[in-house]
């Protein structure tokens, strides 16, 4: 029997994070999840009178691809996919996998290559900028470890997670974005000598409650590109190009990235900063408020919903909130200021609008916890 909590989901992609309408085109692109997810998705958009497309993709296959792949095949690879891209109207991404490090041990010149020549024109480009999108992964054993759960417990979260009323956030969410449009100096203080300043001048701002990604929960800026200063230490662990880092510190100068170290992954910091001129710089600022998020499990799609968190992203930056950076890379670090992580403070034009994790201004109090969940 179908659970019917894929069922409530799969509609949920489809008449909110999508809005798929009669008529249109979807591709459904699923890696390592499970026959009846990808059912009920093809289900949900009939019912909306539109025409699903699918891709299976399998994570141990698509290393293999990568991993000693060439340039022309990867050029290859993008412009079939390209293709179909540029027929469909929206998107629905699942990423499922038994192993959050299957991609590890690839070679960063090869990982990178596969950014630039595939990632970039098939999904920055295309997908991001042309579909209507939603990115969501999907639960595994792998996952329930990270989060330090049992298999059930961890299925129970996801579900209560992905499927909770994301149009009460989004009326709430609406508040926050009004104040980071109107926001000109920034300043974060945290742990680990956490003291950042910036500007979002001129720069919009945008909430993200659902229709982008599940789960969601966050609004997202960029910070003016030569604007940043100052040290900004991260305590959530996280996983980028298939390799683990911790407690990650950045040096900034008039934006730049001067100076990275880490607890773990240290070796690999250079590599990533100078993929690009851009990589060094910050494509997005974001703060993250979902309710029922509130532990790291080295999975960014959930890690940076955090409640209490915010991300600050060296890299890409959205077209929706452009600063101008350019970059192969959009590594999304997550500082999370509750009073069990060291606490901080965000500061806004001089008013402190979040304490140790908790919105103190009265206009923001519906994104705490207490009211969200």
């Amino acid at each position: 029997m179908l659970d019917p909590r894929i069922t409530t989901l799969a509609n949920g992609l489809v008449t909110h994070s999508t809005k798929l309408q009669a008529g249109e085109h979807v591709l459904i692109e699923a890696f390592d999840v499970p026959e009846a997810m990808v059912i009920a998705l093809v289900r949900a958009a009939r019912d909306a009178g539109a025409h699903p497309h699918v891709a299976m993709r399998n994570g141990r296959i698509m290393r293999a691809l990568v991993e000693a792949g060439s340039d022309e095949q990867f050029e290859q690879m993008a412009a079939s996919d390209l293709h179909r891209m540029k027929h469909m109207d929206a998107y629905i991404g699942l990423r499922g996998g038994m192993n959050a490090n299957e991609s590890s041990g690839i070679p960063s010149e090869r990982q990178l290559a596969w950014g630039r020549l595939y990632g970039q024109p098939v999904h920055m480009q295309e997908r991001v900028k042309r579909t209507r999108w939603c990115v969501l992964r999907w639960p595994t054993p792998s996952m329930a470890q990270l989060a330090g759960l049992n298999t059930e417990a961890f299925e129970d979260f996801y579900f209560n997670v992905c499927t909770l009323d994301y149009g009460a956030m989004a009326q709430a969410a609406d508040v926050l974005r009004q104040r980071m449009a109107d926001a000109n100096a920034v300043h974060l203080k945290g742990p680990g000598e956490t003291d950042l300043t910036f500007s979002l001048k001129g720069i919009p701002a945008v909430p993200c409650t659902g229709s982008h990604n599940i789960p969601d929960g966050e609004v997202f800026s960029a910070p003016v590109r030569d604007s940043v200063n100052g040290v900004i230490a991260f305590n959530t662990p996280t996983v980028y190009q298939g390799n683990a880092f911790k407690n990650v510190r950045l040096t900034f100068k008039d934006g730049k990235v001067v100076d990275a170290t880490a607890e773990q992954g240290a070796s690999r910091l250079d590599a990533i900063f100078d993929t690009d001129e851009g990589a060094r710089f910050v494509g997005e600022f974001a703060i993250g408020f979902n309710p029922y998020i509130l532990e790291p499990m080295m999975d960014i799609l959930f890690d940076e919903k955090i409640a209490g968190s915010l991300h600050f992203t060296p890299g890409q930056a959205y077209d929706d909130a452009d600063n101008g950076n350019k970059s192969d890379i959009h590594w999304d670090l997550v500082l999370i200021q509750r009073p069990e992580y060291g606490g901080g403070e965000i500061i806004f034009d001089g008013e402190t609008i979040r304490r140790d994790g908790l919105f103190v201004v009265d206009d923001l109090l519906a994104l705490n916890p207490d009211r969200l969940g």
